[in-house]
């Protein structure tokens, strides 16, 4: 999405014999609001369903959105995406 960067220096990857797991947080000064009307727009387009809010699944992947809470007074909007088997 426009506005949101890398947080952290690498994701976190696992690949296992049920499938893989990958965590990565983006973060910019973009509007809660925005990331979410972004990705419930966009990842449908790219194959993923919407299952709950913020809960999308694709051929046996869970993806999850998660905005953790700022540490201080931290501004920027962080949001963590989390792909799991399903």
């Amino acid at each position: 999405m426009p506005g949101l960067a890398t947080a952290e220096s690498e994701p976190l990857v696992f690949d296992k014999p049920g499938g893989r797991i990958v965590q990565a947080v983006l973060s910019g000064e973009v509007p809660r609001q925005a990331v979410l009307a972004f990705y419930d727009q966009t990842l449908p387009q790219l194959g993923w369903r919407r299952t709950a809010d913020r809960v999308f699944v694709r051929e046996g992947e869970e993806l999850r959105l998660e905005f953790p809470k700022p540490a201080g007074r931290q501004v920027a909007t962080a949001v963590r995406f989390t792909l799991t088997p399903r």
